[in-house]
């Protein structure tokens, strides 16, 4: 990665390079936000039935909840939730999805004003069933007709954390955001859930790479979670992962490969429970936390989740985090 190096003498007049200058000079300079998330938001209708219903057929669920969603949108609220200075960075129509969506951040105390409305336009929303035997769901979701561009960003906004977290539903705005971060010297986290367009572009400026197995398996071609994280990690990088599910996570860093068993909780919904991990990795990374440490706080925080209907209701504070762990195994 490609860092941005200066020669010890103040810039005089561009104001992108003078911001950068105090940024890398300076280490007591404040930023405001621990974690700034550039990518996908949208609302979640959730239900829980007791059985996944067959093709036209009826049935009552037994649980209903309307929610904040979206990747990571739900990452930037995890961090509030933990306590952690979080701003979000995505795009909404004017609608009332798009007005929900900015409410339920700020309800977390998630910064939104650097977001992007687009008059006219109808945001991400999603439907969400899940089975209650098992407590896996199906996902129905729409694309809706935003499309973030990483012309619509402004470098002061991207570079006011202490991290950076993206995810590829947006190639264009979140290649922009990872490129000025490496500029920067900031940590870019990626969250891989499926390649899509831009992917390798993303994961090429990524120093701490997030990847779901089936990303993992997608992007090397191996159905070994522990050999394609190695291959992710390419001795190039400061870590990169593969969330497993129930099985856990295997992680690579330069001192070695390691496995985190999943935690053993009740499980009512495990909707959103991997972009859960990966806001509580991306605040872990701000307050400057061990890798092993973040690990198996994120898969705390993530277990917890999955204890209540939605990718949001069942986040715990940083104290109910804790608490969970020191009665841990």
């Amino acid at each position: 990665m490609n860092f941005y190096t200066y020669n010890g003498n103040q810039p005089q007049n561009d104001t992108r390079d003078l911001f950068l200058w105090r940024l890398l000079c300076y280490p007591e300079f404040m930023k405001p936000f621990d974690v700034v998330g550039v990518g996908y938001c949208a609302v979640d209708y959730l239900g829980i039935v007791p059985r996944f219903p067959e093709v036209d057929e009826k049935i009552l669920m037994e649980e209903f909840s309307r929610q904040g969603g979206g990747i990571t949108a739900t990452a930037m609220a995890t961090v509030g939730r933990l306590g952690g200075r979080a701003s979000y960075i995505g795009k909404v129509g004017d609608d009332d999805f798009g007005r929900f969506i900015i409410a339920q951040l700020e309800k977390e105390g998630v910064h939104t004003g650097s977001m992007v409305v687009q008059p006219g336009a109808s945001s991400q929303f999603s439907f969400v069933v899940v089975d209650k035997p098992s407590g896996k769901r199906t996902i129905f979701w729409t694309h809706s007709d935003i499309r973030f561009e990483g012309s619509e960003l402004r470098w002061e906004d991207v570079l006011s954390g202490k991290v950076v977290h993206v995810d590829a539903h947006h190639p264009s705005a979140a290649i922009q955001a990872a490129t000025w971060a490496n500029e920067a010297g900031i940590p870019v986290v990626m969250d891989a859930g499926s390649v899509r367009e831009g992917s390798k572009e993303l994961v090429e400026r990524a120093d701490c790479l997030i990847a779901s197995s089936l990303f993992a398996r997608q992007f090397t071609g191996q159905d070994d979670s522990e050999k394609s994280a190695h291959l992710m990690f390419g001795g190039r990088r400061k870590i990169s992962v593969v969330t497993m599910g129930e099985k856990g996570s295997v992680y690579v860093t330069e001192e070695g490969l390691f496995h985190q068993p999943a935690f053993k909780v009740k499980v009512v919904d495990t909707t959103g429970a991997g972009d859960v991990f990966h806001g509580a990795f991306s605040f872990g990374l701000s307050q400057g936390w061990g890798f092993t440490e973040i690990i198996r706080f994120a898969s705390a925080v993530a277990a917890l989740k999955c204890t209540k209907l939605g990718g949001r209701a069942g986040i715990p504070t940083l104290e109910q985090a804790l608490a969970f762990l020191r009665l841990a195994p």
